[in-house]
């Protein structure tokens, strides 16, 4: 059964009070599971997370939707996947191939602020060439157009009309945002990697 780890930092966190976003991040990791088992935070500005393998790339797209919200802000993360053959009551005692992957994957983060590892290095490949193109768009997203982003994410059946009613702004400047942010590309891409999974 594979799983997938995620391993992030937040970008420039020391360039904004963590009382101003500490409790957002809190809050996208909650709603993958509870803390310690699912999620941890550690070192301040360091975080774990532990979600099915498809789930893998929409969690870190919602995590750095959540950060850029933040003048400056962003999370770099490694997704690894593999098995995880050690379930200690915290994410960070567990262990595993998935753990080392994820490990090994942020360490080699330079440019590129989100990058996945796994066995089969023909995946690892394609995801990573769909992200190094889609990450040209999502680091120009603006933070009124992530949390446009970040509630289209949490309520994917609202229509953009209810997305407006919903954030109190006009129909007209959520299509604009979501079109400039690359949203439906963005989707598409995360479409193709659950695609991928499934056939593992």
């Amino acid at each position: 059964m594979i799983t997938a780890i995620i391993t992030g930092d937040i970008i420039n966190s020391r360039k904004a009070e963590s009382t101003e976003w500490l409790p957002a991040l809190k809050g996208a990791l909650n709603q993958y599971g509870s803390t310690p088992k699912a999620w941890e935070i550690y070192r301040g500005d360091s975080f774990q997370l532990e979600v099915s393998a498809e789930k893998a790339l929409y969690a870190a797209l919602y995590l750095k939707a959540c950060m850029r919200q933040y003048k400056n802000l962003d999370a770099r993360i490694g997704i690894g996947l593999g098995e995880k053959t050690h379930s200690a009551s915290r994410i960070t005692e567990s262990n595993g191939s998935a753990f080392r992957h994820s490990g090994e994957c942020f360490d080699s983060l330079k440019k590129n602020t989100l990058a996945i590892k796994s066995e089969w290095p023909e995946l690892d490949q394609e995801v990573n060439g769909y992200l190094s193109l889609a990450l040209l768009t999502i680091e120009r997203w603006a933070s009124n157009a992530s949390t446009i982003i970040k509630t289209a994410m949490e309520n994917p059946q609202l229509t953009q009309t209810e997305l407006a009613k919903k954030l109190g702004k006009s129909q007209s400047t959520i299509s604009e945002s979501l079109t400039r942010a690359g949203y439906d590309e963005i989707m598409q891409m995360e479409k193709q990697y659950r695609n991928l999974i499934s056939h593992r």
